[in-house]
């Protein structure tokens, strides 16, 4: 199924934020990332969703979510269209016999090392969701003890915004 994100501008309410993802959840579209924080007013909140589902219904979903009385504004964005990116935080095990090829696989990837102890390194790392997989298969061939992904975060290139956008 594809992918799709969308960056959804809501009053900054409480409860907002299950209402929009209960329309998910009826719709039955599998929600894969999910970023919410204020933006630059304290009035509005920005859910950021990348999800799959059926291409049929996804416009639908868009429409319905404007239904929302809280929703002020859905905003598609799509690969060119947009800058996007998610970060993450992953704990390998730090043992001698691997610890170098480590290091070379975090310096490829720009990855920074952010704690290293005697028993794990964490790194942190930043990209698109493709980059961060890469990184994660890649450290699979070590002993990863722990991961923490962001969920996607995009904006529009140039001028536009999601709350004033010249159409």
């Amino acid at each position: 199924m594809p992918k799709y994100t969308i960056a959804v501008l809501v009053r900054n309410e409480f409860g907002v934020l299950n209402r929009v993802t209960s329309m998910f959840r009826r719709r039955q579209f599998n929600i894969s990332s999910l970023t919410v924080s204020e933006t630059e007013s304290d009035k509005y909140s920005r859910i950021t969703v990348t999800y799959n589902g059926d291409p049929d219904f996804h416009h639908q979903i868009i429409n319905q979510l404007y239904k929302l009385a809280d929703v002020c504004k859905v905003k598609e964005l799509d690969g060119d269209g947009a800058i996007s990116c998610e970060l993450m935080l992953i704990k390998v095990k730090n043992e001698h016999a691997t610890r170098d090829d480590i290091r070379t696989a975090a310096e490829a990837f720009k990855a920074e090392i952010v704690d290293y102890t005697l028993d794990s390194i964490i790194m942190r790392i930043t990209g698109d969701s493709r980059r961060i997989d890469d990184f994660i298969a890649l450290m699979n061939s070590f002993t990863i003890l722990e991961i923490c992904r962001t969920g996607v975060v995009s904006l529009e290139r140039g001028k536009n915004t999601i709350i004033t956008e010249e159409e």
